[in-house]
Order: C-alpha cells, then structure tokens, then sequence
C-alpha cells in the first residue's frame, strides 16, 4: 500500500486547510486510516483516524472541535479538515493505514508540511 498526502503549504493563523491522502496498491474494508503529525522537535502525534467500512472517526481531544476526517471509499481517499489554525498546528502531516489484521498502523506516508504564520 502506497499513502501520498498533499495539500500542504503556510497558511496564516486563523485560516482553514484541507488535507489529502491518497491510497493505492490495497484495498481498506474493514480497516481504518489515520492522521498524525509531527513538529519540529517533538514527537509524533495523534490527529485522528476514520473507519473505513462505515466512516467512524475519533479524534485528539485537543483538536476536537476544529478537525473534520472524512472519506471518499471508492477513490481511497481520505481527507483532514482543519480550521482555526494556530502556530501550534506548524508540523508534517502524515496519513497512514492499518490493516484489518493489525492493532496498530502499518503503513505510512511520508507526510506533508504545514507551517501556519501570522
């Protein structure tokens, strides 16, 4: 399974972005994908993540209320909404999967940057 995320980019504090990931080489039922993100000097964190068969989402208690993950099943294509950005928001975004036989995510994308300025 191959993960790309795009729509990265520096958008200034208070604006919205939406990201992309895109999946290929596998197929999700039954599995989930998921958000994470990763500033400079801190450790990967968790963003969210959705279910992919019914499109159950659950998200960081610090970012609830300001992120929206949704899906498009038969593109495999899952996306990161993101509103009200703060400098704190300034990280890569990386998009990974898990398999229906897997605890944990088992396939990463190599992330795309987010730098949020006034």
């Amino acid at each position: 399974v191959q993960l790309q995320a795009s729509g990265g980019g520096s958008v200034q504090i208070g604006a919205s972005l939406k990201l992309s990931c895109a999946a290929s080489g596998g197929t999700f039922e039954n599995a989930a994908m998921g958000w994470f993100r990763q500033a400079p000097g801190k450790e990967r964190e968790f963003v969210g993540t959705i279910r992919w068969s019914d499109g159950a989402t659950h998200y960081a208690d610090s970012l609830k209320g300001r992120i929206g993950i949704t899906r498009d099943k038969p593109n495999n294509i899952v996306y990161l909404q993101m509103n009200n950005m703060s400098a704190e928001d300034t990280a890569v975004y990386i998009c990974a999967a898990r398999s229906q036989d897997r605890s944990w995510y088992n396939f990463w994308g190599p992330g795309t940057q987010v730098t949020v300025s006034s």
